[in-house]
């Protein structure tokens, strides 16, 4: 019966010939409750690498906090930026460490050094490479809309809108996921984060 109970969510990540998108909705679930309406579910790691979580929001916040403060403690010792697989291997090996009491989290990391590129990962640090990627309870929905209409090399702004789109698709159909977007987009320029209330 504890599986009626995962919260649930959308979050999505898509590589462009320019940079990334990640998006995630912002309602907080659990079970059949809407805990919060104004979560927030994507976060900046470093000035070119950030995340988007669908989860245990508590779990989301705990990872991305220790992968923030090791990525700069690395960043110290190497003199240099970390890359994004660097920071999505780091991550995997903190969930795999936590395997017996688990991190309840989907990630998708997103960044562009040496360049775009996301890794999608599982609670239990499974780390996959792709061109897109949707995780959450909201994730079948999402990547409907994902395999029809992504092509390489897009741009940030159709990336963008297409994330909006696959978000939109999930919010439609999936229940624990709704009340508005925040997207991350990640360019030479750095980060620049939006909200898109619904």
């Amino acid at each position: 019966m504890a599986f009626q109970f995962m919260p649930g969510a959308t979050a999505i990540g898509i590589t462009c010939g320019d940079g990334i998108v990640l998006a995630a909705e912002k309602r907080v679930s659990y079970g059949n409750f809407v805990v919060n309406k104004n979560t927030k579910k994507v976060f900046a790691i470093t000035h070119n690498v950030a995340a988007a979580c669908a989860g245990m929001v508590a779990d989301m916040q705990v990872l991305v906090r220790q992968v923030t403060a090791l990525s700069r403690i690395r960043k110290l010792e190497i003199r240099r930026d970390v890359a994004t697989n660097s920071i999505a291997k780091l991550m995997s090996v903190i969930m795999f460490e936590r395997r017996y009491f688990p991190l309840l989290t989907q990630v998708v990391v997103g960044g562009t050094d040496p360049s775009p590129q996301i890794y999608t990962l599982d609670p239990l640090g499974s780390l996959l490479p792709d061109d897109y990627a949707a995780v959450g309870t909201g994730a079948e929905m999402a990547l409907g809309v994902l395999d029809s209409e992504y092509k390489k090399d897009i741009s940030i702004e159709v990336a963008r809108n297409l994330a909006v789109k696959a978000i939109k698709s999930s919010i439609q159909r999936d229940s624990a996921s709704g009340d508005g977007i925040d997207l991350v987009i990640i360019t030479d320029k750095g980060i620049r984060e939006d909200t898109i209330k619904l």
